[in-house]
């Protein structure tokens, strides 16, 4: 009977020991679920706030990059507005001086046309007092030339009276000839000194054209900015919960089946086999 009583009190023990190892699994079972539906959790909140994070970070870069680019196009538009300005007022400028410098050679021009004349005046009034001199001593060798033929012709008839005579014409042809030859020269020399006046004139007056600006060319329109293409913007990719592995469920049954099974070895070494009966 005693044998009886161990073998019970060891099957009970053994039933008791599966009971509670059920009720261990069962509860680490538990707990280890609780912990996976507490990760997934905690991934899937990381992942909505990487993903509002990132689209904060996007739309913030997508609207930097739209406010710098309004701001390069407006400065490329004023800066081209003003470098036109500047050409415009450079050419005005430049056409205000060739004006001022076409001015300037046709006052120079008529200069040298009136210095030119006024010099053939006053060389062509020299040449006439020339003239006029030349006429006087004319006047005066044929006034000196009929006073010594009149001496001449006074003297007594004869070789002496010829030869006074011949001496006094061929001193008045003489005369006459010097005369001539002076004033041919004169006049030779005062048509040279008017030719020297035009030449003169011709180089001043291609002098003052040469000094003359050249007409300005106003320059075509400067270009105006371009804007550069917009950049495609590539949405981030949305973040995802990472992957955690569903925990493993111990057998809340084995430690049950295992108990009672050790109850039924217990049980069966308390009997005798030859009589079936409990020790």
């Amino acid at each position: 009977m005693a044998a009886a009583l161990i073998a019970g009190i060891g099957a009970v023990s053994s039933i008791v020991g599966g009971i509670f190892g059920s009720s261990q699994a069962s509860e680490a079972n538990a707990t280890n679920q609780a912990n996976y539906e507490a990760q997934k959790k905690a991934a899937a909140e990381q992942a909505a706030k990487t993903n509002e994070y990132n689209k904060k970070v996007f739309e913030a870069e997508k609207a930097n990059y739209e406010a710098q680019a309004a701001y390069e196009w407006q400065t490329a538009i004023k800066n081209w507005q003003y470098n036109q300005e500047i050409q415009d007022f450079q050419y005005l400028q430049t056409a205000k001086q060739y004006l001022s410098s076409v001015e300037n050679t046709e006052q120079q021009l008529t200069y040298n046309s009136v210095a030119a004349q006024q010099a053939q005046a006053q060389e062509q009034a020299s040449f006439l007092e020339i003239m006029n001199q030349a006429a006087f001593q004319q006047e005066g060798l044929i006034i000196e030339s009929l006073q010594k033929e009149g001496k001449a012709a006074l003297m007594q008839a004869g070789a002496s009276r010829a030869k006074a005579i011949q001496s006094t014409v061929a001193e008045q042809g003489r005369n006459a000839a010097i005369l001539s030859a002076s004033l041919l020269s004169a006049g030779q020399q005062s048509q040279k000194n008017l030719q020297d006046i035009e030449l003169g004139k011709y180089a001043d007056d291609l002098k003052a054209k040469a000094a003359m600006m050249i007409q300005p060319e106003q320059l075509p329109n400067l270009p105006t900015p371009i804007k550069p293409p917009t950049p495609i913007f590539v949405e981030p990719m949305e973040a995802t919960a990472g992957y955690i592995p569903s925990p493993i469920k111990q057998n809340i049954f084995a430690p049950i089946v295992s108990g009672i099974a050790g109850a039924a070895q217990s049980a069966m070494g308390a009997i005798d086999p030859n009589t079936g009966k409990f020790f």
